[in-house]
């Protein structure tokens, strides 16, 4: 598996892929990687003779007071992790490589609408600095497919729109949620979870499933259903950012005989801000 920390040395090897007919496939990550991750390249196998994942932990979507400074950089983990996986390349630029006239003064690429609400509201800016490196990705890699996990549901369909809007020639794959055995969302960030809220942690998808359950069973009333699971979760402890079950193509509000919903959750326990998702078909 080839590493490389420069635009010239992969655009080099993407020209010998391409010459030699082969589609490729970029998984964006910021490292530290897990079980999920690496069936998102798994994933992008099944859709191109070559992967590409990038590696970069990217100034631009974190906000003030947020965890760039303490997120981790964990590269030789990481790769020791993708040797076992189809993965051909890592792409660990630094800073000035995404941002050649620095993350002030970069070019942005805002989504309205569909990033200003849940994770957007809570994060004001999240989804620019996200669209904006993930533009940039296209930009230098472009790739014929791109794979995004379903745990950040709403970044995903950011990024779906972006695509579509701009008529970037990259195909949006989107991977299902790894697990713990108990329900929890693999998650870079559970590492900043004591036992005891690694414990409690579960109840977050346990929660959204029991929601699920109950819109499966005809259960209508969204309002009642969100209020219910909201003082479920905060009596165990959590802190709520957002519970809401909207529609899965956009994220509008969804009438009764909306028959593709999603259940979208955020929340904080402890150090950690977890979210997670279910897609609910009736």
């Amino acid at each position: 598996m080839l590493v490389t920390h420069t635009k010239q040395e992969l655009a080099e090897q993407i020209d010998e892929w391409r010459h030699n007919g082969d589609h490729i496939a970029l998984v964006p990550t910021m490292g530290n990687l897990h079980a999920g991750h690496l069936s998102l390249v798994e994933l992008a196998r099944e859709h191109a003779e070559r992967v590409i994942v990038s590696i970069f932990v990217n100034p631009t979507q974190f906000g003030e007071g947020e965890d760039f400074d303490k997120y981790p950089r964990t590269l030789e983990r990481d790769q020791r992790h993708l040797k076992k996986t189809p993965a051909d390349m890592i792409f660990a630029p630094d800073v000035d490589t995404m941002y050649p006239f620095g993350p002030d003064n970069a070019t942005t690429v805002s989504v309205p609408g569909l990033s200003e609400n849940f994770c957007g509201a809570a994060r004001p800016g999240h989804f620019d600095g996200v669209t904006t490196v993930v533009a940039r990705l296209f930009a230098i890699v472009q790739p014929d497919v791109a794979v995004f996990g379903q745990k950040d549901y709403q970044q995903q369909l950011v990024i779906r729109r972006m695509a579509e809007d701009m008529s970037l020639p990259v195909g949006i794959i989107t991977g299902e949620t790894i697990r713990d055995d108990d329900g929890l969302a693999l998650s870079s960030r559970n590492s900043y979870l004591t036992d005891e809220e690694r414990a409690v942690a579960p109840t977050l998808h346990a929660v959204l499933a029991s929601v699920g359950q109950k819109l499966q069973s005809g259960g209508r009333d969204f309002a009642d259903l969100e209020t219910e699971a909201s003082e479920r979760l905060e009596d165990a402890g959590f802190e709520l950012d957002y519970f809401s079950i909207r529609r899965a193509l956009n994220l509008e509000i969804p009438d009764r005989d909306c028959d593709d919903l999603v259940v979208l959750v955020a929340a904080q326990l402890g150090a950690a801000r977890l979210i997670d998702n279910i897609v609910v078909t009736i």
